[in-house]
């Protein structure tokens, strides 16, 4: 059976119009006219996508929020990728595999702006758990800005399994730690790396941890001894991305 996965938003619809995603169709604010409006009507007539118009308060039901800034669609898919296709999209790439595993973040503020991050300096993917994690929802796509649809993203249910494979594959496991072996400015993330997160509060959990071939911290000075997860992957990631585009 089809699983339906609904966006909302101008961004979020928008790219979710350009990636070539599997839109079965668009509910727009009745009788609203403006640039982002036309611009997805625009989009939708050219794919052969269905447009409706819905009140406000129709929307709103539809989003579960206000914030919807006039339009919702629905996709039919849900929006993952197998962990093998994941894999083989990353070995396909110019440069070497860079993927992240989010173990167990459960705000889906958080993932969205991971995903928009691991999208924006060029990462291959992200992987979560099936379990203890949010899935992709409304609002991850919302907070991803529409990158969700761009991104490779892999659901599995064993991410110390995962990590091993990722391992026959011939990528390093580079794990975010407090307690880590090493400050994430000394790493080398120029080969095919995996980077491992926890989720919030709780951090990589230990069985996974023990999976990593090596663990990274990030220099803290102040009170308190932890960064919010989304932040400390933006960190790690633009460190990667300028290692990376220096050896190009």
């Amino acid at each position: 059976m089809t699983e339906k996965t609904m966006v909302y938003g101008v961004n979020p619809v928008r790219e979710s119009l350009f990636s070539g995603a599997s839109v079965d169709k668009i509910y727009l604010l009745h009788n609203r006219r403006d640039q982002a409006i036309d611009e997805v009507r625009t989009l939708a007539k050219h794919r052969n996508i269905r447009v409706l118009t819905a009140k406000r308060e129709q929307l709103d039901k539809m989003a579960q929020t206000p914030k919807h800034q006039g339009m919702v669609a629905f996709l039919s898919t849900g929006g993952y990728d197998t962990f093998d296709d994941l894999i083989i999209k990353a070995k396909a790439g110019s440069a070497p595999p860079f993927l992240f595993l989010i173990d167990g973040v459960e705000d889906p503020r958080n993932l969205g702006a991971i995903i928009r991050t691991v999208d924006a300096v060029g990462g291959d993917g992200v992987v979560i758990p099936a379990r203890r994690s949010v899935g992709l929802t409304a609002t991850v796509s919302k907070s991803s800005a529409g990158a969700v649809s761009h991104l490779p993203v892999s659901q599995v249910n064993n991410m110390g399994q995962s990590i091993e494979r990722l391992k026959q594959e011939g990528l390093w496991i580079a794990g975010l730690d407090v307690s880590g072996e090493k400050c994430y400015t000394d790493y080398d993330f120029t080969g095919p790396v995996a980077i491992v997160v926890g989720g919030e509060g709780k951090g990589i959990r230990q069985k996974v941890l023990e999976k990593c071939d090596c663990t990274l911290t990030l220099p803290m000075m102040g009170q308190v001894q932890s960064l919010n997860v989304s932040v400390a992957v933006g960190i790690v990631a633009y460190e990667a991305l300028r290692q990376r585009a220096l050896k190009q």
